[in-house]
């Protein structure tokens, strides 16, 4: 059964007639009960609040979001991830806030639940959404603008819609990768009137958002995000390359992950790789890794080392 506090909340708001909020608690109920299994009250729950009176698929047989949404299984925990203290203290505050909802909500506190994450591509913006969805063991929802974007007018914000629609009656992660997207500054004279349209209702989407759904938003470009559209945000977290000491450290993992040796000390390849983000230094001790089992049982992985670097160079000056 939904919590006593919802059922209060949510007499309450009958009572005084605010259609707005009762609405909110109802998707709220929804989610619990969908949470539970109870699929077929939280689809009779949502037919009677849909104002055109038709079911929504269940969480089994969610077909109708299929091109706005792709369920992702989570593959990091947050202890995998490398974050620097102040990224790690606030992400993990968001956590616990969510797991200890019930705390909060007995002194009248919603727990937190809007993510805004920044800074160059391959530093853990992604993985963090998915550690986030792995540790409070909630399915995580990826944004595919591919469906949600369109070309004719009015469309784009009806996908959205659809979207928010049906994160709102379930406990799940819901990641806008590339915020920017869809979230563009309005002032900017040369967007289009369709552009705005599609971030004020991204906007007004994002209030309606209950507390039991987090939204993850990243972007590689925080300063073409609209004021309003990152004001939503509660917490913020800037996710950056790699220091020497941090690219050391994360190295000796990987070392340990894949073996033990990529040929050269940890502390020399993080000099050598210098600049380098967190997916790149994944994705060469990878190549290494990779290089020396192909070449077994005569692996030289100095050798191997020195052609990966070469060709790391060259791709980066290129």
């Amino acid at each position: 059964m939904a919590r006593a506090d919802l059922l209060l909340d949510l007499v309450e708001a009958e009572r005084r007639g605010d259609k707005d909020r009762f609405k909110v608690l109802v998707e709220a109920v929804i989610a619990e009960e969908r949470a539970n299994q109870h699929h077929l009250l939280a689809d009779r729950l949502s037919e009677i609040i849909t104002t055109t009176g038709q079911g929504r698929a269940r969480d089994d047989r969610a077909s109708a979001v299929r091109d706005l949404l792709q369920e992702v299984v989570p593959e990091r925990r947050l202890s995998d991830l490398d974050l620097g203290p102040v990224p790690g203290r606030v992400i993990g505050e968001l956590v616990e806030e969510q797991k200890r909802s019930e705390l909060l909500r007995s002194y009248g506190i919603e727990p937190r639940n809007r993510l805004l994450l920044s800074g160059p591509p391959g530093n853990g913006k992604t993985s963090v959404a998915e550690a986030i969805a792995a540790e409070l063991m909630l399915p995580l929802y990826v944004v595919r603008y591919e469906g949600v974007v369109s070309s004719f007018l009015g469309e784009t914000a009806a996908r959205l819609d659809s979207a928010f629609e049906f994160a709102r009656t379930r406990r799940c992660v819901l990641f806008f990768d590339e915020l920017d997207t869809v979230a563009k500054e309005r002032s900017d004279e040369h967007e289009t009137g369709e552009i705005k349209r599609v971030v004020s209702t991204l906007l007004l989407q994002v209030d309606r958002l209950p507390a039991h759904v987090i939204l993850i938003g990243a972007t590689n470009h925080s300063e073409l995000l609209d004021r309003a559209a990152w004001r939503r945000f509660q917490i913020r977290a800037e996710l950056n390359a790699p220091s020497r000491a941090e690219a050391t450290r994360y190295l000796e993992r990987l070392a340990a992950r894949f073996g033990g040796d990529l040929g050269f000390a940890p502390r020399t390849l993080a000099d050598k790789l210098a600049g380098a983000s967190y997916a790149e230094l994944e994705e060469f001790a990878l190549d290494v890794r990779r290089r020396a089992v192909l070449e077994l049982p005569d692996s030289d992985h100095k050798r191997i080392v020195r052609e990966r670097l070469e060709h790391w160079r060259n791709q980066a000056s290129g």
